[in-house]
């Protein structure tokens, strides 16, 4: 059994995409910041019959994410699946002209340094596997300015860099890196942006190994 690993594990979008791994088999690492959260999410994917565990970790510190991921692999076993999608802060998203250097060191933490953090702590693993999948999460931002959230505009566009040169320098390695565009909010009434439709699209992407990115629907006008 391989695991899938789950950076910013929530009972939203995150819940929905561990239960569509954990049904095709694989264990579930859990990791976010709030331990009560991820004790309930364990118990939930549990009554699924679902092996499960939660690894406190918070992805602004670089050390305690490394320690969340090599204790998943430990505990759970190799790690072959990554999704790196936790939930940005309100106090990122600022207006482009009141936002000064120093508000970008967390959003450029968040989401490059994170990332970078999980690729390197997973990718071990995946290399003596001889296969593997780095799922990437974004809002439309990654891919179109929005000049009213200039903190996540920016930090999204330089994960988006970070996660298109992984595509092209692991292919050779059969390590799939792919990124998902959600433009709006994950609602459940949404008919291409509810959690559990999404979460099939994540396993359809895993599966297919069939480009860099996608889109959840197309981007508004």
């Amino acid at each position: 059994m391989t695991t899938f690993a789950l950076v910013g594990a929530g009972t939203g979008l995150g819940l929905a995409t561990a239960r569509r791994f954990g049904v095709a088999g694989h264990a579930v690492a859990l990791i976010a910041r709030n331990p009560e959260r991820l004790e309930e999410m364990t118990a939930e994917l549990a009554r699924d019959e679902i092996q499960a565990c939660g690894f406190p970790a918070d992805v602004l510190d670089i050390e305690s994410l490394t320690t969340a991921l090599h204790a998943a692999e430990t505990t759970l076993g190799p790690i072959e699946i990554l999704q790196y999608s936790p939930v940005p802060r309100a106090d990122f998203m600022k207006p482009v002209l009141d936002t000064s250097a120093d508000d970008l060191d967390a959003p450029l933490s968040f989401s490059v340094k994170g990332p970078v953090t999980a690729v390197h702590a997973v990718l071990p693993g995946m290399r003596e596997l001889g296969r593997g999948t780095l799922l990437f999460v974004n809002g439309s931002s990654a891919v179109r300015p929005n000049p009213n959230v200039a903190g996540t505009s920016i930090a999204f566009a330089a994960e988006s860099a970070y996660a298109s040169m992984l595509h092209d320098a692991l292919t050779a390695e059969n390590i799939h890196v792919a990124q998902l565009i959600v433009p709006g909010a994950i609602r459940p009434d949404s008919a291409h942006s509810s959690p559990d439709v999404l979460a099939q699209r994540l396993f359809d992407i895993h599966q297919q190994r069939d480009g860099f990115r996608h889109y959840a629907e197309p981007l508004p006008d």
